[in-house]
C-alpha cells in the first residue's frame, strides 16, 4: 500500500510513461482502490457506424485500471495487464465516455478487480471489463 497520490501527480506521471495518451482522457476522481477517468472522445475514436471502437474503449478500459493501481501500490507504475477479458454491450455514439475502475485484491503479485465503461452521465453502460495485472517484485 501506499500514501494517497493525487490527481495531478498522476496525470504528470501518466505523461512521463504514456505521452502518446496522456492528453486523451482525464482522471475525475482517484482514491485507493478505485477510479474514475474520462475519454476524450473525438472522430479518431469511431469505426464504421458511427460508434466509438471497441480498442477505444478497451484502451480507456485498461488506462484506468492502470491509474487506480498507480494510486493504490508503491509499484503501481511498474505492473502489466496480464489477463483482461471484456464485453461491450452496446455501441456508444461518438460522446465521452467515462471508466470506473474498482480494484477487488491486491496480492503480492497480482491485483484483481473489475471496470465498467459508462455514459459520462453516468446512465448507461456499454462495457464491462475484468482486469488482472502483475506487480513485479521489489
Amino acid at each position: 500500500m501506499k500514501n494517497q497520490i493525487s490527481i495531478k501527480e498522476i496525470s504528470k506521471k501518466l505523461k512521463d510513461i504514456f505521452p502518446q495518451v496522456a492528453d486523451k482522457y482525464e482522471i475525475i476522481s482517484l482514491k485507493s482502490n478505485y477510479s474514475e477517468v474520462k475519454l476524450l472522445s473525438n472522430n479518431k475514436n469511431l469505426r464504421p457506424g458511427n460508434t466509438i471502437s471497441g480498442p477505444s474503449m478497451f484502451e480507456l478500459a485498461d488506462l484506468s485500471f492502470y491509474i487506480a493501481i498507480m494510486a493504490s501500490t508503491d509499484l503501481g507504475d511498474k505492473s502489466v495487464t496480464t489477463n483482461v477479458s471484456i464485453n461491450f454491450m452496446k455501441k456508444p455514439l461518438l460522446s465521452n465516455l467515462l471508466a470506473i475502475s474498482q480494484i477487488k485484491k491486491i496480492g503480492k503479485r497480482l491485483v484483481v478487480g473489475d471496470v465498467q465503461i459508462l455514459s459520462e452521465d453516468k446512465k448507461q453502460t456499454y462495457a464491462q471489463a475484468l482486469f488482472t495485472y502483475s506487480i513485479p517484485r521489489n
